[in-house]
């Protein structure tokens, strides 16, 4: 054995399973889609997604370990920095959705000067401004968001573009 072989304490080996099994169980929490979009060994996807049709108990927790032992395998490098990127992705979505609802709320509150921005950036003034009014009485009516739902629609197929 050479110098620079060191073993692993016995609770060091516990701490890297367990984190790897913390990361196993992060990933059952994505939805099926992000999973696949994830650099991964085909056998530990395949686990990873028969984890996510059960429930809770005893089978899930054994099934977890199982994610867990088929991580020990992999690299799992690749694998959190693909969780990072799902991670952030949907971080940068739910900024996207607050900023179009606030976006939706202005105009509907009479922001011409973010209208005009809006309209500047290629949106139909004269669809916009209908969509506008639409919710504006909505709102004064205490009718249920019809008008507002459509008019966020038209922002977020704006935002795309």
């Amino acid at each position: 054995m050479n110098i620079g072989d060191e073993r692993k304490s016995k609770s060091q080996v516990k701490r890297e399973m367990l984190a790897l099994q913390d990361l196993g169980e992060k990933l059952v929490a994505l939805s099926a889609d992000q999973i696949k979009k994830i650099d991964m060994p085909l056998e530990l996807r395949d686990a990873l997604l028969f984890a996510k049709t059960i429930d809770k108990g005893e089978p899930r927790r054994r099934q977890l370990q199982y994610v867990g032992a088929l991580m020990r395998e992999a690299d799992p490098e690749p694998i959190r920095k693909g969780l990072d990127a799902v991670s952030k992705g949907l971080f940068q979505d739910t900024a996207q959705f607050k900023e179009l609802e606030q976006w939706r709320d202005e105009l509907v509150e009479g922001n011409d000067g973010l209208l005009e921005e809006i309209v500047s950036r290629g949106a139909e003034r004269q669809t916009l401004r209908h969509l506008i009014l639409s919710a504006r009485k909505e709102r004064e009516g205490n009718k249920p968001p019809k008008a507002s739902r459509a008019l966020f629609r038209f922002l977020k197929a704006l935002s795309k573009q």
